[in-house]
């Protein structure tokens, strides 16, 4: 009998009636041979299978031989090794929530190379039957994505379905600025305050929450005027550190809904939580090993984010007075004092709880008077719009809010109607006075051709065949 060369296919009819196929696509990682197979009801069908195979090992495409991970174990793979060395805490945190709550319970239970765009799709319209924004599947779709993509790069999929998927088109939030007189309005409300200074840097120097309550003193040069955002405060989620997550929250699990008249929740902002599933690993704040949660001061996203802002100069005094004054509660706590240098910190020395901060926000907002609106725009978005309007230029714009783009700066500067009206009227000035009026036509009556005027079906006909 003739040996096949090597790395040549085999083909043949089995005693089961099924036609079979082995294909040598090399060694595996114990040097052993890798042989794959491939099975169908016909001779010509499984060729085809050979074929696409071969090409595979030719293009040095094929998956690596073994048993290809479950979505659900690829994700917890993917972020636990993968993407917790590049991701900053935040981002790794919400990476973890929408795997937990959305990925897994969508797809977790398929397999890799079994995965197909339908799935995709049909988790998609399922979250948005649920009621999430179009912007949460949209990150859940990018997230997904990424750790296919890794999936993909390491050969362990063929292709990335993801790319086979359109995600929900999103449309951007449409910014809600304060106006020059409700940012005065809001800042002599926040004077009442002991906060007030937050307030002051916060709407007059655009900074975000997370870089506003991570300030510190080391990074605050009051003689040369400059802020060195270097930290941001940030609230994570807790992980679990044992071994058997659900045991571990085990007296927290509640898989019926709440009834329709709930006491227990009846304080929730939210409402009633949703209840949790049968293999839940969540609730771990109660466990006595967790990590990685609470507030924590991390380091801003991006460089840019890290380069100082020059301070106003009437900002400073009221900076000073902060500092003076800290130092006295410092005195009146004694051993109770927790020393985190912030700027902003509870009487005890504390930074301020991002969550206390936003209510106190909504107040503000309530006291004045103003319409309801999201914290970002009364500080970011207002910082932006407002310097466009005292007529700094885009770039300077940039620099002031640290973009590493001015296509990014763009979305958060708000042009005012006034600004378009005042614009057209100077456009209008520039231009008329330098054009004479050209005098009036007499007025002459309207001739009509009598092709135009008729409608005869009769005259119509005439007309094509004079056309003709």
């Amino acid at each position: 009998m003739n040996r096949k060369p090597n790395m040549e296919s085999s083909i043949y009819e089995g005693n089961d009636g099924r036609w079979h196929g082995r294909v040598t696509m090399g060694l595996r990682v114990d040097g052993s041979p890798d042989r794959r197979h491939r099975s169908a009801a016909t001779e010509a069908e499984v060729k085809r299978k050979v074929k696409e195979l071969e090409k595979l090992r030719d293009e040095q495409r094929a998956p690596k031989a073994g048993r290809v991970p479950t979505v659900a174990q690829w994700m917890d793979t993917y972020l636990t090794t993968i993407a917790s060395l590049k991701l900053k805490p935040r981002s790794l945190d919400d990476y973890w929530s929408k795997t937990r709550n959305d990925i897994v319970p969508g797809i977790g239970q398929h397999r890799l190379n079994k995965l197909e765009p339908e799935h995709l799709e049909t988790m998609y319209a399922a979250m948005l039957q649920e009621g999430h924004a179009p912007s949460h599947v949209l990150k859940v779709h990018r997230i997904l994505s990424r750790a296919l993509k890794i999936a993909h790069r390491r050969r362990m999929i063929v292709e990335n379905v993801a790319t086979l998927v359109d995600p929900p088109t999103v449309d951007e939030t449409e910014a809600n600025p304060f106006t020059q007189e409700e940012a005065r309005t809001f800042l002599e409300a926040a004077a009442k305050r002991p906060t007030f200074v937050r307030w002051l840097v916060g709407v007059g120097m655009g900074f975000r929450q997370g870089e506003t309550l991570g300030m510190r003193w080391k990074y605050v040069d009051l003689e040369a005027g400059l802020f060195h955002p270097r930290w941001q405060l940030q609230r994570l989620t807790w992980r679990h550190g044992c071994t058997d997550a659900h045991r571990c929250g085990e007296r927290l699990h509640r898989f019926e809904p709440c009834p329709p008249a709930c006491a227990t929740h009846k304080g929730y902002k939210r409402g009633c939580p949703t209840p949790c599933e049968k293999s839940c690993t969540k609730h771990a704040s109660v466990c006595p090993v967790r990590k990685g949660g609470g507030l924590v001061f991390t380091r801003p996203k991006t460089k840019k984010s890290k380069e100082p802002v020059p301070i106003p100069p009437p900002f400073v005094q009221p900076l000073r007075k902060l500092r003076a004054l800290q130092e006295q509660e410092r005195a009146a706590a004694g051993e109770l004092w927790q020393e985190h240098d912030v700027l902003f910190a509870r009487p005890d020395g504390r930074p301020l709880d991002p969550r206390q901060d936003w209510e106190e926000f909504k107040e503000l907002l309530d006291e004045c008077g103003i319409d309801d609106r999201r914290l970002y725009d009364g500080s970011r978005h207002t910082a932006g719009t407002i310097l466009n309007e005292l007529g700094v230029p885009l770039v300077t714009i940039m620099e002031i809010l640290r973009h590493t783009q001015v296509t990014q700066t763009r979305r958060y500067v708000k042009g005012r109607s006034e600004q378009s009206v005042d614009a057209m009227r100077r456009m209008g000035e520039a231009f008329l006075p330098q054009i004479q009026p050209q005098p009036e036509r007499p007025a002459q009556a309207p001739t009509e051709t009598r092709n135009e005027t008729s409608a005869t079906r009769a005259t119509r006909a005439q007309l094509r065949r004079r056309i003709r």
